[in-house]
């Protein structure tokens, strides 16, 4: 099997388990992630999120010093893989600060979910396990008050509404 369909395949599996409703505690290792809002609530392991599609991106950030590197899901990719098109999401952090934004603003070349900072995976403690993170350095676009706002760590819940 070629290394593209190898990762289609690795795509399908995850949005076939997406659909299922399967429990990533079951099969993707803890929880990391919940969703809600949608027909039924979805749960993600990391292993789970590795299985949909990765971008890796190195930017700087005003949180962290120099140059990281952030390996993640587009938050784009994401939705699609949840079938979400519209409304907004309610992105909710550990200690339950959470902002609010349009799903239409999740673009491609956008915000990543990332789950590894360096090449490691981060901790509660390093703004882990779930950071959504913007290709800062790519656009101007990506270094205004609103988007910092939206990058937020220690992320764990992701709820959608209709608008």
């Amino acid at each position: 099997m070629s290394f593209w369909n190898y990762k289609s395949f690795l795509a399908a599996v995850a949005v076939i388990g997406l659909a299922s409703g399967a429990g990533a505690q079951d099969d993707g290792g803890p929880v990391v992630l919940t969703v809600t809002g949608l027909a039924e609530e979805h749960s993600f392991g990391i292993d789970d999120l590795r299985a949909l599609e990765t971008e890796v991106f190195s930017t700087t950030t005003i949180w962290t010093s120099g140059v990281q590197e952030f390996t993640g899901v587009p938050l784009a990719a994401l939705l699609e893989a949840l079938g979400v098109t519209e409304g907004e999401m309610i992105a909710t952090a550990v200690n339950d600060y959470s902002v609010t934004f349009p799903v239409s603003e999740a673009l491609a070349d956008g915000p990543v979910v990332a789950y590894l900072r360096n090449g490691e995976p981060m901790s509660v403690r390093d703004k882990g396990p779930l950071w959504i993170v913007y290709p800062y350095d790519a656009s101007e676009d990506f270094q205004s008050e609103i988007v910092h706002s939206r990058s937020i760590w220690q992320l764990n819940r992701i709820a959608f509404r209709a608008e």
